[in-house]
């Protein structure tokens, strides 16, 4: 059997916030550790039929990255749960989703843009 490792490494600042977030993954074409503002990683407990997450982000990412990093996810996530289930109408209500909350994002930073 294979083996596969990935690796996260989070330097926090005095106050424990991210200040900076590498990952690399044996097995990649990537020589170096890759650098990340963001991160989300889930698991599935069987046992518990939970979700275990985190979630984390640095003082770097801005928020119209984290609303693309939000819709690129829930595409993502859309697309997984295609091939998984083959429920092409959950996914296409999940993707209608997405694309009305990136609209939803946009719009508001327009009208915040606008009145400053």
């Amino acid at each position: 059997m294979q083996k596969s490792t990935i690796a996260i490494d989070v330097q926090l600042d005095e106050n424990k916030i991210p200040d900076q977030i590498n990952w690399s993954a044996s097995g990649s074409t990537a020589d170096d550790q890759q650098k990340a503002k963001a991160m989300m990683l889930a698991f599935w407990d069987g046992a518990d039929k939970s979700a275990l997450r985190i979630d984390l982000w640095t003082k770097e990412m801005m928020v119209d990255e984290m609303a693309d990093f939000f819709y690129q996810t829930l595409m993502g996530m859309a697309d997984s749960f295609d091939r998984a289930t083959h429920n092409h109408e959950l996914v296409k209500n999940m993707k209608e989703f997405a694309k009305d909350f990136y609209k939803k994002f946009r719009d508001q930073q327009l009208k915040e843009n606008k009145a400053d």
